[in-house]
């Protein structure tokens, strides 16, 4: 029998709470937390998962763009990942940043990625375990990946505008009042970061947390056709591009589309508004 999970287009890319719970110690995983509070992570997570930061780790100190392929290597091999290990993403804000690092891995080429459905929040309110402790793994050599899919899965700027006046699938996934330009962050943010507020020309807004429900997990996969095709006129013979400010609730979006709803042509303009 069918049910929502197994009507994903890769519902392999899911892992439920209770599944989790009673895998923490298998070999082959490794549980990864990434939030947008950098801090949450010392007052309590999952029992063995590691931290990653999604600026320290993943973007570059100096110019605006995500770290290089050795340093990446040097990331996952500090936490004893191997191009083997199977990395199950969790955190905050209903997975928003988990996606971020999802995204990240796999622009490095890393495939064996899946995120925790319902992410800090579900755990959390299922009084699952969590720890204070920090796990230490053997060190590995993760080898250099050899490219970074910027191609397959990044937009640039150009790229983004010509999306935009070729009229094909752009979705702005902000808040409505970003999107119409009467602010230019989420409300409870400050209003900063941004010279001018607005939207890409025939851009489409559908907030990123459209997809989600009040438990943080994933809508239904007929939900989220009728979301993206039948609201955003995303169609899968057609490249998609996604953004947001910064890039990062667009890989939750980015996510959806690619694994729940099995498009694999879309792409995540991390330039974004800023």
């Amino acid at each position: 029998m069918a049910t929502e999970l197994t009507q994903y287009a890769h519902p392999e890319a899911l892992v439920e709470t209770d599944w989790l719970e009673k895998h923490l110690k298998d070999e082959g995983i490794r549980i990864v937390e990434s939030n947008e509070d950098v801090l949450l992570y010392d007052t309590g997570h999952i029992p063995g998962a590691v931290h990653i930061d999604w600026r320290a780790d993943l973007q570059d100190p100096v110019v605006r763009d995500y770290i290089s392929p050795d340093k990446f290597a040097e990331l996952c091999s500090r936490n004893g990942i191997t191009p083997e290990t199977t990395c199950i993403f969790y955190g905050d804000k209903a997975n928003w940043w988990a996606c971020y690092a999802l995204w990240a891995f796999r622009l490095f080429g890393h495939e064996k990625v899946k995120i925790l459905n319902g992410g800090r929040d579900k755990w959390k309110a299922e009084a699952r375990p969590m720890t204070r402790d920090v796990p230490k793994y053997a060190k590995t050599n993760y080898p250099v990946p050899k490219k970074r899919f910027d191609k397959e899965i990044r937009a640039f700027f150009e790229e983004a505008l010509a999306q935009s006046k070729a009229g094909k699938p752009l979705i702005d996934v902000r808040s409505p009042g970003e999107y119409r330009g009467e602010i230019t962050h989420m409300p409870e943010y400050p209003q900063e970061g941004v010279l001018r507020g607005g939207h890409i020309p025939g851009a489409k807004s559908m907030p990123w947390k459209t997809a989600t429900n009040d438990d943080a997990t994933f809508k239904p996969a007929s939900e989220l056709a009728k979301i993206y095709f039948d609201q955003c006129g995303v169609l899968p013979e057609k490249e998609t591009v996604v953004y947001c400010r910064i890039g990062e609730r667009s890989s939750h979006t980015w996510f959806v589309l690619t694994y729940l709803l099995g498009l694999n042509n879309v792409r995540n303009y991390d330039g974004s508004w800023t």
